[in-house]
């Protein structure tokens, strides 16, 4: 067992390096935990091992207790299998909103009181504070970096036991304090993309789970001009990767995924980045999460994200019956993407969000019936 109050996630990383760091320069009772939530896959990709390297030279330089603990059975089961069920139904969508929430703040928060701490804390950019009795997740200070996006699943049983320590932070100053500290991830470049895919061809990793079934590449009108791999393999507002060559009678402009019709496998595209058919000023969504465990009333405003650095959007919202949403915004909305979330914020504060199912875009109902709206 272990004696401390706290229990920081350290990955490898330079972030979870300086939350360890700041909680031993405030004299908390500390120890490091390292999640494996992916196992090799036989890639030679994986950058696990590497990372718990890393996170044990931290924490040997911080002088605080090292842990491990294997999720990767549990990330498989409550995140993975996930992820590929939304890509086979043509939709996109967000395995760190599940990691966040089935792995980092369910079973890494359930392995911390198993070493009798009182608390967990994370690396992420975002911050916690509590008011009128209620836990509430704000923005991290340094909006460029705010995680905020991806923790909107967290519930209050979760804010209350979390702390944020690099969430006050700026990138720049965080590695200045990790430098002046001496620890070994000051200089470690930032992991980007999706945790387990890591450096790799996206769409050579996900064929081998979701076989290759080449079809059609249509324009709205129904002009054929080319041939796709799998309507899986692309997001709305997609340009890379579409190897569409010169089409005749069409202008030398790039072209964007606008829909997906997963029925009859037709990758839809068009040449204008603001294209019509990517347009869409409603959604509706699954039943939402609220941080502070409701809805802050049947119908308000407030702004949204439905992407991770997203620009705020004005918008009005409605909670049905069944908890689900409809958002409706005064301004078109671009490439809004069923499978990804749409979160919601009063200022700083994180309400909450949900997945969303469809939008009223001309094929906003593609991913899921394969006819346009």
């Amino acid at each position: 067992m272990s004696s401390a109050r706290v229990v920081v996630g350290v990955s490898g990383g330079v972030d979870s390096s300086v939350a360890a760091l700041r909680l031993v320069e405030s004299g908390e009772s500390v120890a490091g935990l390292f999640m494996q939530n992916w196992s090799d896959d036989g890639s030679g990709e994986c950058r696990a091992e590497d990372d718990r390297r890393d996170a044990v030279a931290v924490c040997g330089r911080l002088g605080i207790p090292f842990h491990f603990r294997d999720f990767s059975a549990e990330y498989w089961s409550g995140v993975f299998e996930h992820f590929l069920a939304e890509y086979a139904a043509g939709r996109t969508p967000n395995p760190d909103v599940l990691c966040n929430r089935e792995v980092k703040f369910k079973h890494f928060l359930d392995a911390a009181r198993e070493l009798d701490a009182e608390k967990i804390a994370t690396g992420h950019y975002a911050r916690i504070d509590q008011a009128d009795g209620q836990w509430r997740l704000l923005r991290a200070v340094d909006r460029n970096k705010d995680q905020s996006y991806f923790l909107h699943q967290l519930g209050q049983a979760q804010l209350s036991a979390t702390l944020f320590p690099v969430g006050e932070l700026h990138k720049d100053a965080l590695r200045g304090i990790a430098r002046d500290a001496g620890l070994p991830t000051h200089d470690k470049k930032d992991s980007t993309g999706i945790c387990f895919i890591g450096e790799r061809d996206f769409r050579e990793f996900l064929g081998r789970y979701l076989p290759a079934r080449p079809g059609e590449m249509r324009t709205p009108d129904g002009q054929r001009i080319g041939e796709h791999p799998g309507v899986f393999y692309f997001t709305l507002g997609q340009r890379e990767g579409l190897q569409i060559g010169g089409v005749r009678g069409r202008p030398a402009a790039p072209w964007y995924v606008v829909g997906k019709d997963v029925e009859d496998n037709v990758l839809y595209v068009d040449q204008d980045t603001r294209s019509p058919w990517l347009l869409s000023t409603r959604l509706w969504s699954e039943p939402a999460h609220w941080c502070a465990g409701a809805a802050p009333a049947r119908e308000f405003e407030c702004t949204a994200q439905t992407r991770y650095r997203q620009a705020d959007e004005p918008c009005r919202v409605a909670v049905g019956d069944d908890g689900r949403l409809c958002v409706e915004f005064p301004q078109p909305q671009r490439a809004v993407t069923p499978g990804q979330s749409v979160v919601l914020y009063q200022g700083d504060v994180c309400l909450g969000g949900a997945v969303i199912e469809r939008t009223d875009a001309p094929f906003g109902h593609a991913a899921t019936t394969g006819k346009a709206a």
